[in-house]
């Protein structure tokens, strides 16, 4: 029997999902195999299958993670470290408060990945100045990186993933800040939430922990360089809120700034990559494409609004299946797989698609109940020493109160 495109890129679809899930292979290696497959099958040429390596929004990440670097090989976020501290003076209510706001809002700017990856040995060494152990205050750093990335289009992957769908559909793409009409309110809440939900936090065990043993040593520090990394950051953020450079210009502009100014070498800017995110871009991207092409996105599209009517029940249901697979494999993968089916579930239904891919996304970046559900998370688990269960009880409410602001801040600011 031969099968359809439809049916045969649904198998990919289901063959990836179970792939990100078991990591029977690295999630990587299931991402480039995407393309392989698209291609082999005759779903998409070679040239289309492939082609997500020059999409801008691949290169904008791969500049930020170089600029991002140059952040922290000068010194500049070690110099906020320090800040930190003598604001929050004897408080550690205060002191949690000011290093989730700082990094929630460094993660809007610098990508929450690179950002907590960036500042893990400096919180530990923070806490430990401060008599605090790591375990109460990493999960709350991981958390408010996820939420102040969702604030602008390069804070996380998923709002990139967003904005390249809509653009594979001829659909107006989401602007620079659009994204933390919810974001923000979502980032604040979580702010609150873990402030005064400390209970909910793990239990402050006894826990010794040298910051030179977390194998995340960087090697000197530039202090001289501080002010030009400042600079071209700066540059960076005003040229891409302003729009006067294109988002992609101005990130590479700041890459190449970093390197030729000194603030770090070629290696260091290699190295500095996250390229797992990388590969995870470029190796999903063209199923939306195949999706689209086959109809197979608007097969189970139909499906859903076969089973709901109600816009906000349609709204619901892409949310919550979102936020279960991300749960459970990478956050960049499921807004890859749902951006496509939030489209043609939302052009099945005669609804806005914004609202529900900015739905996908928040549900993307905003999962909390597993160590595996964002970036973010995951680099927290060794250095804290938390388990699975640690991250159930910490964040299940949080999940819920996500959810909810949701529901109604999302069709508040973008109607159905």
């Amino acid at each position: 029997m031969i099968l359809s495109p439809e049916i045969i890129t649904l198998l990919i679809l289901l063959s990836a999902s179970i792939l990100f899930f078991t990591e029977v292979i690295p999630i990587p290696v299931t991402a480039m195999a995407v393309p392989v497959a698209l291609s082999l099958t005759g779903i998409l040429e070679s040239e289309a299958a492939f082609s997500y390596w020059g999409n801008q929004w691949v290169m904008l990440f791969l500049a930020m993670f170089i600029v991002g670097e140059g952040v922290f090989r000068t010194g500049f976020a070690g110099y906020i470290g320090e800040r930190i501290l003598r604001l929050a003076g004897g408080s550690s209510t205060r002191f949690l408060i000011l290093i989730m706001f700082v990094i929630g809002i460094m993660s809007a700017f610098l990508n929450n990945t690179g950002t907590t990856a960036v500042f893990l040995p400096i919180v530990i060494s923070m806490s430990h100045k401060k008599g605090m152990s790591p375990r109460t205050v990493l999960m709350p750093v991981a958390y408010a990186a996820s939420l102040g990335g969702t604030m602008t289009v390069i804070g996380t992957p998923p709002n990139a993933i967003i904005n390249s769908t809509l653009e594979t559909y001829s659909l107006e793409a989401f602007g620079f800040f659009e994204f933390a009409r919810v974001g923000g309110v979502m980032f604040v809440a979580g702010i609150i939430f873990l402030t005064l939900g400390k209970k909910f936090l793990p239990e402050d065990e006894e826990f010794e922990a040298d910051p030179e043993s977390l194998n995340i040593d960087r090697g000197e520090i530039r202090h001289d360089k501080m002010k030009r990394s400042m600079a071209i950051l700066l540059l960076v953020l005003v040229a891409m809120i302003t729009g006067f450079i294109s988002l992609l210009t101005a990130a590479m502009l700041g890459a190449v700034l970093t390197i030729i100014s000194g603030c770090i070498t070629v290696d260091e800017a290699f190295s500095a990559v996250n390229w797992t995110t990388i590969f995870l871009f470029a190796g999903m991207l063209p199923l939306g494409t195949a999706m689209e092409k086959t109809g197979s996105a608007l097969m189970i599209a139909e499906g859903i609004t076969s089973y709901a009517s109600h816009p906000l029940l349609i709204f619901a249901a892409i949310f919550l299946i979102t936020v279960f697979l991300t749960n459970f494999m990478s956050n960049t993968a499921t807004s890859a797989l749902m951006a496509p089916i939030g489209i043609e579930v939302a052009m099945a239904a005669g609804m806005n698609p914004h609202p529900l891919l900015l739905g996908v996304a928040m549900a993307s970046s905003c999962c909390f109940l597993t160590p595996v559900a964002t970036p973010p998370n995951a680099l927290v688990l060794g250095p804290a020493d938390y388990s699975f269960i640690d991250y159930l009880k910490t964040g299940w409410m949080l999940q819920i109160m996500v959810f909810i602001l949701a529901m109604i801040f999302i069709p508040l600011f973008f109607p159905f």
